[in-house]
């Protein structure tokens, strides 16, 4: 068996804007809620080798892991995956943007499948990446939202 994973949401904001700050990985610890550290390993051919770092669980546990991330902005697409896959078989995530009226559409895909003697199996884990995966793109549509406004009141008080 393996986990599949589609989410996606709408940034009023532009694409740009959306694209360059859900692309500084050296930010995602402001960006989303769960990660405490981003520490970039390498950057070679386009792809950025990263540690990203989480708080602890409700258990006072912290999982950390190294992926590789490799954003096409002439495509609007952004492909990655672990390469510490802790307790993943594997784990590949492929971001897609679009414009759409609204805003920039941001979708997430994510395609795994846990090890057999990892403490949850594919079942949960699809559960709770769907759930987490609505609070962090909630948490960065706000964000990027917000920034949005700031750079437009900003442009304003300057004119």
């Amino acid at each position: 068996m393996s986990g599949h994973t589609e989410n996606d949401i709408i940034i009023a904001a532009p694409l740009d804007l959306v694209w360059d700050m859900t692309n500084d990985i050296e930010s995602w610890p402001q960006l989303f809620s769960e990660y405490a550290s981003v520490d970039v390993l390498a950057r070679e051919n386009g792809t950025t080798t990263f540690r990203l770092t989480m708080h602890p669980d409700e258990n006072g546990k912290v999982w950390s892991w190294v992926s590789e991330r490799t954003p096409d902005r002439e495509k609007l697409t952004v492909t990655a995956r672990r390469v510490e896959t802790g307790p993943f078989e594997y784990m590949n995530i492929r971001w897609v943007y679009s414009q759409t009226p609204d805003g920039t559409k941001m979708h997430w895909t994510q395609d795994f499948a846990m090890k057999p003697e990892a403490p949850v199996d594919d079942a949960w884990m699809t559960d709770n990446i769907n759930r987490n995966s609505v609070v962090q793109m909630e948490l960065i549509r706000d964000k990027v939202e917000q920034h949005a406004r700031e750079r437009r009141t900003a442009s304003v008080t300057t004119d």
